[in-house]
């Protein structure tokens, strides 16, 4: 499995920013798996944060299953996590995100790590 970075370039706050990226999965044919995304910083998949450079400000954002953003993408096995099967090729699985509108951060860079759980 391999993962890009989602990048969400500049934030207006007066509109919601939507941007994707992507995980490659390879597993044999017919290979059930599921994969998840953990919580990164935040304390739930509906609070996800990323933290300025300086860690005094932190940048809402939501990670989605669906490019309708309307399925929310956690770490809990049935709830929100993503099932699939294997085809012996390589899968290409989007990740949608979004920045909410509304926010009023400080300027700068904001980060957040999450981590990519391929289980099969």
């Amino acid at each position: 499995m391999t993962a890009t970075n989602l990048a969400f370039g500049d934030y207006t706050p007066t509109t919601a920013l939507d941007q994707a990226s992507s995980l490659s999965v390879l597993c044999t044919t017919n290979t059930p798996y599921t994969i998840a995304l953990n919580l990164g910083s935040a304390t739930s998949p509906t609070a996800r944060q990323m933290t300025s450079a300086s860690a005094t400000t932190t940048l809402n954002y939501l990670l989605y299953r669906d490019s309708s953003r309307t399925a929310i993408w956690g770490e809990t096995t049935g709830t929100d996590t993503l099932a699939g099967n294997g085809t012996g090729a390589t899968q290409t699985i989007p990740v949608y995100g979004r920045i909410p509108a509304d926010q009023r951060p400080q300027p700068g860079a904001y980060t957040d790590t999450v981590t990519v759980t391929l289980t099969y």
